[in-house]
C-alpha cells in the first residue's frame, strides 16, 4: 500500500491513463510530485500534457518549478505560508508569472524557464 499521497495519486493516475480517453474530465492533483526523482517529474509532465491533449482539464497543486514552467497557467498564492497567505500574488501563463516582482515563487520559476 502506498505510504503518501503522492504514491497514491499517482497509482489512480496510471490506472486512469490505461482506460480509453474521451475529454471532458477534471482532474485535481494535490503534489503529485512528492518523492519524485527529476526524471520521474519529466515523465509525469508528459502524461499530464497526455491528458490536456486528450481534452482533460488539469489542475495541479504543487512546488515543483519544473511542474509549473511546463503548465499552461500559474496561480501563486501567498505570498507567505499560513496567516501571511491566502491572497492570488500573481496569475497567468509561467512566463508571466515569472517576472512578477511580488512573487516569491518568481526567481525559482524563472531559473527553469528557457531563456527567451
Amino acid at each position: 500500500m502506498p505510504n503518501d499521497r503522492g504514491e497514491a495519486q499517482r497509482i489512480k493516475l496510471a490506472t486512469e491513463l490505461q482506460r480509453a480517453q474521451k475529454g471532458g474530465a477534471l482532474y485535481v492533483l494535490d503534489e503529485p510530485t512528492t518523492g519524485l526523482h527529476p526524471s520521474d517529474v519529466e515523465r509525469l509532465i508528459a502524461q499530464l500534457n497526455a491528458l490536456v491533449d486528450s481534452g482533460n482539464t488539469v489542475i495541479v497543486v504543487d512546488h515543483d518549478m519544473t511542474l509549473a514552467a511546463a503548465s499552461d497557467w500559474v496561480i501563486d498564492i501567498g505570498p507567505g505560508a499560513g496567516d501571511e497567505g491566502g491572497r492570488i500574488v500573481a496569475s497567468g501563463p509561467p512566463e508571466q508569472v515569472a517576472l512578477a516582482g511580488n512573487s516569491r515563487t518568481a526567481p525559482y520559476l524563472k531559473r527553469v524557464l528557457p531563456p527567451n
